[in-house]
């Protein structure tokens, strides 16, 4: 039976987790060949989310697979701090035949944010990050955000502060065991909630962010 992926659209759900084998520069752009258990049932040319971000396929072996970030892709995520060895969390893309269990993320992250508190509260973990002003308006109570690929839920929103809880299945199967105080992580913020942001700043005469 052939399976059909929803191209570019994830879930938030992380599959796995890889491991970074190799980097190189080349002109603007970096090169990633990353190993894991998913590595060698990939495709050329699908699209997998590394940390939330969307990349292509371009060769596999071996068990790794390798992608490249151009440089508009490391100015917006924090790729450009990937070392080896580094744990990333990967997604394939939504299947037509699945369900929806996180919500729907593109893999098109918006910006990075800094985690300014990293706290084990015995059962869970609490995660406090920071990001620029511009971005306060996106960020809601109870909302959906993606950081890193992972699918959380939005509390204690100030105005560009905000709160995730992380039980310890999801502690244990992603990366947010390596973020720490001062970590940068890749943030994506809710489409639908993006939609509306563009269509208010339209109705206002506003300038849209950059």
């Amino acid at each position: 039976m052939q399976i059909l992926y929803f191209a570019d659209m994830f879930t938030g759900i992380i599959e796995t987790i890889g491991s970074i084998i190799t980097i190189e520069q080349q002109e603007t752009n970096k090169i990633f060949w990353l190993k894991s258990a998913i590595s060698e049932e990939l495709k050329i040319d699908q699209s997998v989310a590394h940390n939330g971000v969307c990349l292509t396929v371009e060769e596999i072996k071996n068990g790794m697979h390798r992608v490249t970030a151009i440089q508009e892709t490391l100015l917006k995520t924090n790729l450009n701090t990937w070392k080896i060895n580094d744990p990333i969390n990967l997604e394939r893309c939504v299947l037509l035949n699945g369900r929806m269990d996180g919500h729907f993320v593109q893999g098109h992250v918006d910006t990075t944010a800094t985690c300014i508190q990293c706290e084990n509260q015995n059962g869970s973990w609490l995660y406090r990050f920071k990001l620029d002003e511009q971005f306060a308006s996106l960020i809601i109570e109870k909302g959906s955000i993606s950081i890193n690929g992972i699918s959380l839920t939005i509390f204690n929103v100030t105005q560009n502060e905000f709160s995730v809880a992380v039980i310890p299945y999801t502690f244990d199967h992603t990366n947010m065991q390596a973020i720490a105080k001062d970590s940068l992580a890749n943030i994506e913020f809710d489409m639908v909630g993006k939609y509306i942001h563009r269509y208010m700043q339209l109705m206002n005469g506003k300038n849209c962010i950059q």
